[in-house]
Formats: C-alpha cells, sequence, structure tokens
C-alpha cells in the first residue's frame, strides 16, 4: 500500500472550504463530500448524469496526479451513478463510526485482485470496468487508510444540518465540526440558548 501524502484538489470538497485528506483517502472524502451539505446547502453533484460525469472526470485525474497511479477511464451511466449514490450513503454510516454489532455494508459487486509486484510486494489491484471499478478504487483507498490509521481521521461534521465530510488534524482526533467557526459556534450558541431556558 502507497504511503503517498500529496492531497488531490478536491473540487467537492473545496466548495465547503475544507481542506482535502492526504493521499488517496481524498478519494473517499470526494465521494461523501459530493452529497448536498453544507450551510448553505450546496446541490448533489450526483443527482444527475452530466453532474456525476464531471465530477468523476476531474476527481480521477486529481487523484491520479496525487497518487502516481493511472487514471483509468470510465463511462458512467444512470446505473452506475445510482450504485455510486448507494455506496456513498454506506460509507457515510461507517466514516469516522466503529461498525461495532449493526451489520457491516458488502459491496460484492467491487472486485480486486492481489497482485505481486517486481519488487516483491503484495498489492491490491482494482477490478471491474465502470462504475465497478470507481467503486473498487474508492473501497482500496478506504483500506489503505485503515491500515495508515487514517481511516479514523475521516469523520463527518457533528452539527446535523451539515453533513461535510473532514479529515481531522487534531492532534488527539477530537475534530467533530468541518469548521468550528460556522458549525461549532452555531452549535455552541444553541446549547447556550437552551441551558438559558432550562434554568
Amino acid at each position: 500500500m502507497s504511503l503517498e501524502v500529496r492531497s488531490v484538489v478536491a473540487t467537492a470538497t473545496q466548495r465547503y472550504d475544507v481542506e482535502a485528506a492526504p493521499g488517496g483517502v481524498a478519494l473517499v472524502q470526494e465521494l461523501l463530500n459530493t452529497t448536498s451539505a453544507g450551510k448553505p446547502r450546496k446541490p448533489d453533484l450526483l443527482a444527475d448524469l452530466d453532474s456525476a460525469r464531471g465530477w468523476l472526470d476531474r476527481t480521477l485525474d486529481d487523484w491520479s496526479a496525487a497518487t502516481g497511479r493511472p487514471a483509468p477511464p470510465i463511462e458512467l451511466d444512470d446505473v452506475g451513478r445510482e450504485q455510486l449514490l448507494d455506496v456513498r450513503e454506506q460509507l457515510h454510516a461507517l466514516a469516522g463510526h466503529p461498525v461495532g454489532g449493526e451489520r457491516a455494508p458488502s459491496f460484492d459487486s467491487a472486485g480486486a485482485r492481489l497482485v505481486i509486484g517486481s519488487d516483491g510486494l503484495v498489492r491490491v489491484e482494482p477490478g471491474g470496468t465502470g462504475w465497478r471499478r470507481v467503486v473498487s478504487l474508492i473501497l482500496i483507498e478506504v483500506l489503505d487508510a485503515q491500515q495508515t490509521d487514517q481511516w479514523r481521521r475521516l469523520k463527518t461534521c457533528h452539527n446535523p444540518r451539515c453533513g461535510v465530510t473532514f479529515y481531522d488534524r487534531s492532534r488527539n482526533n477530537s475534530g467533530v465540526w468541518h469548521d468550528f467557526r460556522v458549525c461549532g459556534n452555531a452549535a455552541n450558541v444553541r446549547a447556550h440558548r437552551a441551558r438559558g431556558r432550562t434554568s
């Protein structure tokens, strides 16, 4: 697995004024941030096929530049767009949360294979075509993030009115807001007012 630390230029993530996660985990963050989130709400980048194709082409190019791996050409159709929506929903449920006793999502249609490189190291290579290849790339990045202890730093903002996915760069991994000024202060004001009403 790669320990690359350059950041992907993350268009879905940038629109929320959030810094991209390091290396390939930014691909996962990008998918999660295609959702309609933030204050004010941004449009869902997977809501229609043209928007989804534009996002995917740019994101895969950026991922390739950040990781040094070639970006596969992907022909995305409406079925694939729907599948990416489903994967995004399942990954949102996992980001920043241990699976625990809940049944973990299964991605049976995302193929991958193990290969031995000329350096003797075993690597996971994406499989499938179209949307299956995209899901395979994303899950490989999740695996890499878990092995390098980055996965626990990919979180969804605790403000229920927000929903932006951010990479927690705090030393002790204690961040809960994608932007404290925007979401943290608003939550503190609401809590303060609620305490005032009960006293």
